[in-house]
C-alpha cells in the first residue's frame, strides 16, 4: 500500500515537473512575443484595405496579449508534447517510445500548417464574402479587437484540429485505435466536426460550408493513414511471431 501511495507521488512529482516547464516555455515565447507585436501587427494589417480603430484603451492592451499569445501557443506545443513524451516514455516499450518520439515534429508542423490554411484559405474567403454581404447599405469599419479576435477564430481551430491525422496514428500505432474502429463511427464524428465548425465560424451558412468542408475531410484522412499504420503494426506483429516460432528450431 505504501509503495503504490509512494509511486502515487513519484507520478504527482513528474506531473508538476513537466508543467511547470512547459508554463515556463510558454512564458519565454509570450515575452518574446510581446516584444514583437508591432512587427507582427504590421504584417497582420499589411492587405487590409480599412484602418482598424479602438474603442478604449483597454482594447490596446488586449490586441498585445492576443498576439503575443498565439505566438506563445505556437512555439509551446512541441515543449508541451515533448514534455507530455517524458512523462509517459517509462511505460512505453522502445519501439513505441522510437514511434512516439517521431510525431513530435509532426505536430508542431501540423499546427502551422493549420493556422496557415486558415489564414490564407479560410479567412479572406470568408471575411470577403462577409465583407461583400453589407454592399452599399454599410461601410466597413474593424476594431482591433474584432478583427483579431475573428482571426483568430478562423486560424486556432484549425491549427489544433490539423493534427487529428497525427494523433490518430499514434493512437493507431499504441493499438487504442484502429481504422475500422474510426469508418464505424463515421456519422458521429462527422455529427461532431459539423457541430464545431458551426461553433467556431460566424454565423452564416457560406462560412459554416467553408469551415465544415476541411473538416471532415481531414477526418477521412485520418482513416486513411490509421489504416496504413495498422497494416504495418499487423504486419511487424505478424513477423515477430514467425521469428518466435522458428527461433527453438534454429537452436535444436
Amino acid at each position: 500500500m505504501e509503495d503504490k501511495e509512494l509511486n502515487l507521488v513519484e507520478h504527482l512529482d513528474e506531473l508538476r515537473k513537466r508543467l511547470i516547464i512547459t508554463i515556463a516555455a510558454f512564458l519565454v515565447f509570450f515575452v518574446a512575443g510581446f516584444m514583437y507585436v508591432e512587427e507582427i501587427y504590421h504584417w497582420f494589417v499589411r492587405d487590409l484595405d480599412v484602418k482598424l480603430i479602438v474603442l478604449g484603451p483597454s482594447d490596446i492592451i488586449w490586441v498585445y496579449f492576443m498576439i503575443a499569445s498565439v505566438v506563445a501557443i505556437a512555439a509551446t506545443i512541441p515543449v508541451l508534447a515533448l514534455q507530455i513524451w517524458l512523462f509517459v516514455k517509462p511505460a512505453l516499450s522502445p519501439v513505441e517510445r522510437r514511434i512516439s518520439l517521431s510525431y513530435i515534429p509532426a505536430l508542431f508542423i501540423l499546427f502551422i500548417v493549420g493556422l496557415c490554411f486558415g489564414y490564407f484559405v479560410i479567412l479572406p474567403t470568408v471575411l470577403g464574402f462577409l465583407v461583400d454581404l453589407g454592399g452599399q447599405m454599410l461601410e466597413a469599419n474593424f476594431t482591433a479587437e474584432k478583427y483579431f479576435r475573428f482571426i483568430m477564430h478562423m486560424t486556432m481551430p484549425f491549427g489544433v484540429l490539423f493534427e487529428l491525422p497525427v494523433v490518430v496514428m499514434f493512437l493507431t500505432s499504441l493499438g487504442i485505435l484502429n481504422p475500422y474502429a474510426l469508418a464505424k463511427i463515421r456519422k458521429y464524428a462527422y455529427f461532431v466536426l459539423i457541430v464545431i465548425a458551426v461553433v467556431i465560424s460566424p454565423p452564416d451558412f457560406m462560412s459554416d460550408f467553408l469551415v465544415a468542408i476541411p473538416l471532415l475531410f481531414l477526418y477521412e484522412i485520418s482513416i486513411n493513414l490509421s489504416k496504413i499504420v495498422y497494416k504495418r503494426k499487423l504486419k511487424k506483429e505478424k513477423q515477430l511471431e514467425e521469428q518466435s516460432e522458428y527461433e527453438p528450431l534454429d537452436e535444436n
